[in-house]
């Protein structure tokens, strides 16, 4: 019997991947906040490993847009900001994975953005109040293509990111507080991972607020890049 749906379902969630014609089918967004040292310090929010553990946020899969995009500038916000990634890609099923095998997880890479409503994330941070309207933006998940490197642990490379040409963010995978073997195990504790998941690792310092007509250049060293142009307020 054939299922029929009131109106259209939304199409699969996908990105394109290096030297195939197949797409990836997305399947959860993920981020991990404050991973870097520097950026946790920008953020009036400094991290100590010995004490603490990673924490993630979720963000919808309508948020989800591929490189080279343009984006109008968000509504509700005078401060939109870039935040340049690595993107972890998941490629197998895992659930409580020891750091030792969480390798076998990892299907590839691509650069990343999360782009947010700084004011917003910040007004509901200092009251308590989930992230959702700073951060779960429409349009503000941006990925480039993913590159395959099964079973591959990236653990340095450069990250950058420029706008309007002028150098905004650099720093290196190295610098991660939560490497990726351990953000692997540590989010499988809580969620049964699947194939298409993507996990946002994190920003370096350097984070700022873009306006209409501003092009973002990113890369990540043996990744590849990432470009997004913003377009006028709707």
């Amino acid at each position: 019997m054939t299922t029929t749906y009131l109106w259209t379902p939304p199409p699969i969630a996908s990105l394109p991947v290096r030297g195939k014609t197949e797409r990836l089918p997305v399947n959860r967004l993920f981020f991990v906040g404050r991973n870097y040292h520097a950026h946790a310090i920008e953020m009036g929010r400094p991290v100590d490993k010995t004490v603490e553990v990673p924490f993630y946020f979720t963000k919808s899969l309508p948020t989800l847009v591929e490189s080279g995009a343009t984006v109008a500038y968000p509504p509700g916000t005078a401060n939109y900001h870039f935040e340049m990634e690595l993107v972890l890609v998941v490629g197998a099923p895992g659930f409580r994975v020891d750091r030792a095998d969480a390798h076998k997880l990892i299907y590839g890479y691509a650069c990343g953005l999360d782009m947010t409503r700084r004011d917003l994330q910040l007004v509901a941070r200092d009251k308590g109040r989930p992230w959702d309207l700073g951060k779960d933006v429409e349009q503000s998940s941006v990925v480039s293509e993913v590159v395959p490197m099964a079973g591959t642990v990236l653990e340095q490379g450069a990250l950058a990111l420029s706008v309007n040409g002028q150098e905004r963010q650099r720093s290196d995978l190295s610098k991660l507080i939560w490497n990726i073997p351990e953000l692997i195990e540590d989010l499988s504790k809580y969620y049964h991972l699947q194939p298409g998941d993507l996990i946002f690792t994190g920003t370096p310092e350097g984070v700022g607020a873009l306006r209409p007509g501003d092009r973002v250049e990113g890369s990540v060293a043996g990744v590849g890049e990432i470009t997004l142009t913003v377009g006028p307020a709707e």
